[in-house]
């Protein structure tokens, strides 16, 4: 065995890890614990329904009344359309879809009027082209279903109302037990409310709309209710019945509470869920839920309204509304609106009677994303996973559902350390290092992996910093990482952090290491903080009190996240260098040992590698475009969350990037003429200011607590030397 000093050298590490003797094959591994879960199952689990049927997609789906079928929104391909709306038949055993139309743009919603039998009319909503008219606008369409084919007669189509929107459109749609249509829209932009129309009543954008199809007025295709709550305002659209709403992503109009639900997707920090009242403002863009997000913000003419349930961003990135249940299977449910997250694939309960809201409760956790909700004839509630094109039911879990196993509460239960108080890895895990390390707080690094059996690993494309290896279930990731405290000649383990994989799906988990540095705990699902007295020369007397923060298990997911392909470090960029266990390069040795599924096409010597972003000798951009990769490139990637713009993966050309002299479209930090990268400007620009503080406004959001000062200095002499 090498000398730890040496490898610690080697490393750039201050605990070295100690390794086993012989690397120059890969060992078996069977001895992972971390199986399972840690947290009490959740009441509920979800089944495939109609386990036949795929559909591409699915938004939206409604029985039809008077019949047996269910009609679906289906969204094809980009954001921008087309969408479709297909029906089949209310049966588990139904495996086709029928095709009933194709509409130009996207479809959001659709509700059928409640004369349908008598009728045949649906309305639908969009958002695309409007003849005669410049830009994308959300609409109501109204069509008639044939009632000889089935089908949707697209000559049939009329157009109800519209409003200039590209982006945050809202657009989904519910009849009430009243009779009287109810309209969803968003602020219009993909900003931070860039127009400033979250709080204002003369437009038709950010509210809940309420129009009367059945008795349009002299040259309109509806009519206006005579009880909507801003007809004698000045000035105000009278279609308005709520406002305040930032992007409404899916509405349900329940008739036997009388309850009118939205989601709302939020900005920075917080998901909304409203429980609609006449006339209320529910705040945006001054606040973000019950939370401020611009003060200086006009508010509008009427007080802001809280949420009736919110959820922060380390459980929830992009919320999905659902519907009350009124199903016969599950009647403990009865009465509970049901809502989900399309990141995190969570899904909750509330209840609401009057004015009062129950506390929200998590049902389940799945693996979707969750685009909506939907009923069949019977009322049973399904959620659609977006990525797999299927419906899923909900079913209470049993005792089958129970883990065999405790999950290990401590580092020396999880099998993947022969010694942990010696911090001695398991001798069939593979130690390994990065190019570019993320920040994190000042700490050092210490990687492990483990990969089940002799299982490989396969190649697969990368544009981020997620990983281009694609890992088999069973596989662990261990992060450790140590502070230098005060009065220590060592450095100090803090946390063992581990990414599992099982049943196709990761998880993270963090283990506190106890004072005596001989085990370490596994902290709670919510995360927690604690308080070290660090050496710091510069802080005076040498120390400061440095706050960590331990993540919960949905943090870890925020940027371990689907976008980002969940894993970070497993990238050939990031592995192509000297290798800690062997005298040549990491990526070859991997290659001769047969960690790869197949043997790499060429040697390391002829792959890319990442600048490592603290080393003075690189360039500078060279240095600026890793950072950003490591360390913002997993959410600031196309389908990454929020709606900042940028693409900051080393391999995007730096003018693809949409960041240099780009308008910011968050945050401005009253900067005049700001810019995100202003040439020549660090001052007046917002990716400056961002990486320069820590709390409001701060990047990366979550988990740091402080500033990467070598990081400040090399984007302060990076953009300075840019060109104006």
């Amino acid at each position: 065995m090498r000398s730890t000093y040496l490898l610690a050298l080697f490393l750039g590490l201050c605990v070295p890890l100690a390794f086993a003797d012989d690397f120059s094959r890969r060992l078996p591994f069977h001895d992972s614990k971390v199986v399972g879960s840690p947290e009490p199952p959740t009441p509920y689990k979800t089944v495939r329904a109609f386990p036949k049927l795929t559909v591409k997609q699915p938004l939206a789906l409604v029985p039809e009344p008077g019949t047996k079928r269910l009609f679906c929104v289906q969204h094809m391909g980009s954001w921008s359309g087309p969408g479709r709306i297909v029906a089949f038949e209310d049966s588990q055993e139904t495996s086709e879809a029928e095709l009933l139309i194709e509409i130009q743009g996207i479809a959001y919603g659709l509700a059928f009027h409640p004369k349908y039998r008598e009728n045949g009319l649906i309305f639908v909503g969009m958002n695309g082209p409007v003849e005669g008219e410049r830009g994308n606008h959300t609409k109501v369409v109204r069509y008639t279903v044939d009632r000889n084919t089935g089908k949707i007669d697209p000559k049939s189509a009329l157009l109800i109302i519209f409003w200039k929107s590209d982006g945050h459109n809202g657009g989904d749609l519910a009849f009430g037990p009243d009779g009287f249509l109810y309209v969803t829209s968003g602020d219009g932009s993909s900003d931070s409310d860039r127009d400033l129309v979250g709080q204002t009543i003369d437009d038709l954008l950010a509210a809940m709309l309420r129009i009367d199809v059945d008795h349009p007025a002299a040259g309109k295709a509806y009519g206006i209710p005579k009880d909507n709550p801003f007809l004698d305002r000045p000035n105000a659209r009278p279609e308005l019945w709520a406002y305040g709403f930032r992007n409404p992503w899916r509405v349900s109009y329940d008739h036997v509470s009388n309850q009118l639900w939205v989601g709302n997707n939020g900005q920075d920090l917080w998901e909304q869920v409203y429980l609609v009242r006449k006339g209320a403002n529910y705040g945006w863009s001054v606040s973000e839920g019950s939370h401020i997000f611009h003060a200086k913000r006009q508010v509008g003419p009427d007080p802001i309204s809280p949420p009736a349930a919110e959820h922060h961003h380390s459980e929830a990135r992009s919320l999905t509304g659902g519907q009350v249940y009124r199903g016969p299977s599950l009647p403990e449910l009865v009465g509970t609106y049901v809502y989900g997250d399309w990141s995190t694939g969570k899904v909750w309960g509330v209840k609401a009677e009057g004015t009062k809201v129950s506390a929200t409760r998590e049902l389940v956790d799945t693996p979707f994303n969750i685009t909506g909700f939907g009923t069949d004839h019977a009322g049973e509630l399904y959620v659609f996973d977006q990525a797999g094109g299927t419906f899923q039911r909900f079913v209470r879990t049993g005792p089958e559902d129970l883990p065999k196993e405790p999950f290990p509460t401590k580092l020396s239960q999880t099998g993947l350390f022969a010694d942990v108080a010696k911090h001695r890895a398991h001798p069939a895990l593979l130690p390994y290092t990065v190019n570019a390390p993320a920040w994190n707080d000042g700490a050092s690094a210490e990687r492990l992996l483990a990969l089940p059996g002799l299982e490989p690993i396969m190649r697969r494309p990368q544009n981020n910093a997620g990983g281009n290896f694609s890992l088999p279930d069973g596989s662990v990731i261990l992060q450790t990482l140590s502070l230098r405290l005060a009065g220590k000649a060592a450095p100090t383990r803090v946390e063992t952090r581990l990414m599992v994989r099982q049943q196709g799906e990761w998880a993270g988990y963090s283990y506190r290491w106890n004072e005596d540095q001989t085990d370490a705990e596994l902290v709670s699902g919510a995360g927690d903080s604690d308080a070290f007295d660090v050496a710091d020369p510069k802080a005076p007397g040498g120390r400061r009190e440095q706050i960590w923060r331990f993540p919960s298990r949905a943090e870890c997911l925020v940027c371990h996240s689907r976008a980002a392909g969940f894993v970070l470090g497993m990238a050939d960029i990031q592995l192509n260098r000297d290798s800690p266990i062997s005298s040549g390069n990491q990526l070859d040795h991997w290659n001769d040992i047969g960690v790869y599924e197949t043997k790499a096409p060429k040697r390391a010597a002829d792959t890319a590698k990442l600048t490592n972003p603290y080393d003075a000798q690189a360039p500078l951009e060279a240095r600026a475009k890793a950072y950003l990769h490591v360390n913002c490139s997993s959410c600031h990637v196309e389908a990454g969350g929020g709606n900042a713009k940028m693409e900051l993966g080393v391999n995007t050309p730096l003018k693809g990037m949409r960041l240099v002299d780009v308008e910011p479209i968050h945050d401005r930090f009253d900067l005049p003429d700001a810019k995100l990268v202003a040439p020549g400007s660090p001052e007046k620009s917002v990716l400056y200011q961002r990486l320069s503080r820590r709390g409001t406004g701060q990047m990366p959001p979550l988990m740091s607590t402080e500033v990467d000062r070598e990081a400040v200095d090399l984007f302060r002499q990076w953009i300075t030397g840019m060109k104006k």
